[in-house]
């Protein structure tokens, strides 16, 4: 017997070898010498002959079994976005919420993930700016602290791999394998037995990577999977795929899973969770504007600019003037993109942070770096939406009155609902009203946008204070007055029509 397990040991080797190529993509080798490929009898999973050898030999087994549990996530592991992960090096400094900012809004979204009967989906929405990805990376950090974070993905507009779903539930089965050990060797053998399901569609990965492992969880804790910037994800239609197939996930309450999604309120999908069918499934918090908030940023980070720039040792105290104060606050409109490129600009070590600041406030004219931020948000915007000559037009007349997208049909004589699709993908930088009997008018969420708009230099080819613009607007109101006593769409109020009448005046 001793001279047949020694003349069986290189078979045992030889079947690992097997075995590997299997899981390269190979269906196996032949039983028997596997060395000797296509000879021997049919043979059987290379896994069977070696814990055939070994039942008796313990410590080897033991190892034998702890190499193959890895095998499937050592497969996931070339397919991970790490760069997508809360805190992934890449992506150094992460936007985290300010300390003592934003803290109703995370206990919340913290109660939340810990409480059993809680929906299964949560939605964080608000505008470009908002905050949202600085409320995400704050909390990833403290679910993670707790033990209670399966997994996160922060998509990037415009990342060779952060902009593409094809990638996402491939990295958080990973991160889900790593953070829970209880669902480790379930990923691995599922991704060991079909590697290809790691190139398969969304909603196959999510079944097979995410879901069928996680029915195997016993624990009483849920785990919670934060999704950031969904709508930075390449292409509307694999959002939508996304969205769906978590919302459909929400349906089957034995799952331990818990998902916050962070994205901008696009139409598109928005329409989704408003499907009736999804209604009921899930929570939805907005990013709103909080003055307070941003007061407090300003006031902390401008007393730290303060202690450490050694030129402002002759500066009184408190600085800058409440005054100037309330005027960046309100500027910001509530929101932290705004004061955040303010502190960011002034906080420069190569200048005099009152000079800094003094450029700051001298207004909208000419080059700003200091808003160089702010600009490429809003470029980027307004860059990814469709027919853009035809938006600067209607952007040009936002810009000067209060309009709703029924008037701008009339204004520039559109079928009825074209000025709705124009600004459908603008959605994240201005408000445009779905119930106009509530709210009727356009709206900028971000008061600098305005400002933007109307700077040559900082909006380039969206700039809306051309004389061309402004003389193409001036003919569309006289026409529709011409118009008006057919199509009466102004007759609201006297004082409406003198605000346009006004129009004329001030060129």
């Amino acid at each position: 017997m001793p001279a047949d397990r020694r003349s069986k040991a290189p078979q045992t080797a030889s079947d690992r070898r097997t075995m590997i190529n299997h899981i390269s993509g190979g269906r196996g080798g032949p039983g028997g010498h596997g060395h000797r490929a296509g000879i021997g009898g049919a043979g059987g999973h290379g896994m069977g002959p070696t814990l055939n050898f070994d039942i008796s030999a313990g410590n080897l087994t033991v190892n034998n079994l702890q190499q193959d549990s890895q095998r499937g996530i050592e497969i996931l592991h070339y397919s991970v976005e790490f760069s997508a992960i809360h805190d992934s090096a890449e992506s150094f400094p992460q936007p985290k919420c300010h300390p003592e900012t934003r803290t109703e809004m995370l206990n919340n979204f913290h109660n939340w993930a810990k409480d059993p009967d809680s929906k299964t989906i949560f939605w964080l929405f608000g505008p470009a700016g908002a905050g949202k990805s600085a409320i995400m990376q704050t909390l990833a950090g403290r679910l993670k602290d707790d033990g209670i974070l399966g997994g996160s993905f922060f998509f990037k507009r415009g990342h060779a791999t952060r902009g593409k779903g094809i990638t996402l539930f491939a990295t958080l089965a990973y991160q889900l394998a790593l953070a829970v050990p209880s669902l480790r060797s379930p990923i691995s053998q599922i991704v060991e037995t079909d590697p290809s399901l790691i190139r398969g569609s969304i909603k196959t990965q999510m079944n097979k990577l995410i879901s069928e492992p996680c029915h195997s969880y016993e624990d009483d804790d849920h785990i919670t999977i934060l999704i950031d910037g969904l709508d930075e994800c390449e292409g509307q239609d694999v959002q939508r795929e996304i969205l769906r197939t978590i919302l459909d996930l929400s349906f089957d309450r034995t799952l331990p899973l818990r998902f916050i999604i962070a994205s901008r309120p696009e139409p598109h999908i928005r329409e989704i969770f408003d499907l009736p069918v999804y209604s009921s499934r899930f929570g939805s918090q907005n990013v709103e504007q909080s003055f307070e908030d941003v007061r407090r940023y300003l006031l902390e980070e401008f007393a730290r600019i303060h202690r450490e720039h050694r030129t402002m040792a002759s500066v009184p105290s408190p600085w800058p003037s409440p005054d100037v104060l309330w005027k960046l606050e309100r500027n910001s409109s509530g929101h932290f993109i705004y004061a955040a490129t303010i502190i960011s600009f002034v906080d420069d070590k190569n200048y005099r942070p009152t000079e800094r600041l003094a450029i700051v406030l001298a207004g909208t004219q000419g080059s700003h770096p200091a808003f160089d931020t702010l600009d490429q948000l809003y470029m980027t915007v307004l860059g990814s939406v469709p027919r853009q000559a035809e938006l600067v037009p209607i952007l040009c007349a936002i810009a000067n009155f209060d309009l709703s997208t029924a008037e701008i049909d009339a204004l520039f004589e559109f079928e009825g609902g074209e000025a709705s699709l124009l600004l459908r993908g603008l959605h994240s930088i201005l408000e445009v009203p779905s119930k106009p009997a509530l709210r009727p008018y356009i709206s900028a969420p971000h008061a600098s946008f305005m400002d933007f708009l109307k700077d040559k230099i900082r909006s380039r080819n969206f700039y809306v204070g051309s004389l061309d613009h402004r003389m193409h607007l001036a003919r569309c109101f006289l026409q529709l007055y011409a118009r008006e006593y057919e199509q009466p769409l102004l007759e609201r109020n006297n004082d409406r029509h003198d605000s346009y009448w006004n129009f004329w005046f001030c060129y």
